[in-house]
């Protein structure tokens, strides 16, 4: 941006010239701005838009989807693990509950 006098405004208003160079005159956070003199609360602060960041419901929203999708992946894979090897499934539990019930040999 070109030299301006001190103490002036960029057209968007986010900058101010000190004289030397181009300054925030809005706060990272946007709750204060510089008007010349001092840090004032910025009364004109950007309204939220339709369809603008939606911040901690998208995030809620997201994260209950996320876990949805990994609850039917996760039992889908169990289903599909379950019908493939069911019967091996069976004759282990088969063999264990022998193994139990069986005495030890002298």
């Amino acid at each position: 941006m070109g030299a301006s006098p001190p103490g002036r405004f960029s057209p968007d208003g986010l900058w101010w010239w000190d004289g030397s160079q181009w300054r925030p005159a809005v706060s990272a956070d946007r709750m204060w701005r510089w008007d010349g003199q001092r840090w004032v609360p910025n009364a004109r602060l950007p309204v939220q838009r339709a369809g603008g960041g939606g911040g901690a419901a998208v995030a809620v929203i997201v994260t209950i989807l996320g876990f949805g999708v990994v609850l039917v992946l996760a039992s889908v894979l169990v289903i599909v693990v379950l019908l493939t090897m069911g019967n091996q499934i069976g004759n282990v539990f088969s063999n264990v509950v022998a193994a139990l019930n069986s005495s030890p040999s002298p």
